[in-house]
């Protein structure tokens, strides 16, 4: 695909796989909308990148703020006519088994919060923007840690654990993903998510004290794939473990569950 039109928003992307992936794109040719809180970071970045002869701007938010998540969207559209990626990569992991539970500025579950109600929130407001750009993609980063929402407690108040907010939420996102390419089946935009790689070199995986299994590049190579592919043009709702199509959990199959995740997404964003 020829990058050098492409505008693309990735969340997370001042460290880990998300800054791989923008500065890959960014050599390849692309406008890269760099997000993230740590200024000294982007900025660390963004000298890298306009080194290097890229394009790249930096627009920080907190994603565990739903008032921060639609600023975020209402800026980008202010300072874009046109989006032809979007890449919701940020995350909190597991922090291991002993995580004690924590809840956003919102007062929702964290993990449930940022993992999934951000970008479910950011890709909602943008995808006016994202239709007019068409053809155009959104890739979802999920996990190949999944556990199915219990729909009387989504937001784990009882039996709580880090491991298993984080499943929920990446098993919301995967949910998020299938439903959204439903609905915007003939429009140009496209829907994708992908476990990226197990347990790559970045500071979520050594925050968790679990021993790095994977390159971050080899986690990137398949966000990539997803993203730019010219062999994925056109196909959408689907779930990549790598860079291999595989299959999530079977509540992501239940068209049931995943109406109830709507409505509640819809609900609790209020975008209902």
């Amino acid at each position: 695909m020829d990058m050098s039109d492409k505008t693309i928003l990735i969340t997370g992307s001042t460290d880990g796989v998300g800054r791989r992936v923008a500065e890959r794109l960014a050599a390849s040719g692309a406008t890269v909308l760099v997000h993230g809180r740590d200024k000294a970071r982007a900025e660390s970045l963004l000298s890298k990148i306009h080194g290097a002869g890229g394009k790249a701007s930096f627009y920080p938010a907190d994603l565990s703020s739903l008032d921060e998540v639609r600023a975020l969207a209402d800026t980008i559209e202010r300072d874009h006519d046109r989006l032809d990626i979007l890449i919701n990569n940020a995350g909190i992991g597991t922090s291991g088994r002993d995580a004690g539970r924590q809840v956003s500025r919102d007062g929702h579950e964290l993990r449930f919060a940022v993992n999934y109600l951000a970008g479910f929130l950011l890709a909602r407001r943008l995808l006016p923007l994202l239709k007019a750009s068409s053809p155009a993609r959104i890739v979802n980063v999920s996990s190949v840690g999944q556990q199915p929402i219990d729909f009387s407690d989504v937001m784990l108040t009882h039996g709580y654990s880090g491991v298993r907010a984080y499943c929920q939420s990446k098993l919301a996102q995967i949910m998020f993903t299938f439903d959204l390419a439903e609905e915007l089946a003939g429009t140009g935009v496209t829907v994708n998510c992908l476990h990226p790689a197990t347990y790559m070199d970045t500071t979520m995986v050594r925050q968790a004290g679990v021993a790095p299994m994977s390159t971050v590049d080899q986690g990137a190579d398949a966000i990539l794939n997803l993203a730019v592919s010219a062999d994925l043009e056109g196909h959408t709702g689907l779930y990549y473990d790598g860079q291999r199509p595989s299959r999530a959990n079977a509540q992501a199959q239940d068209a049931a569950a995943r109406n109830k995740l709507r409505v509640l997404s819809r609900n609790l964003t209020g975008l209902a």
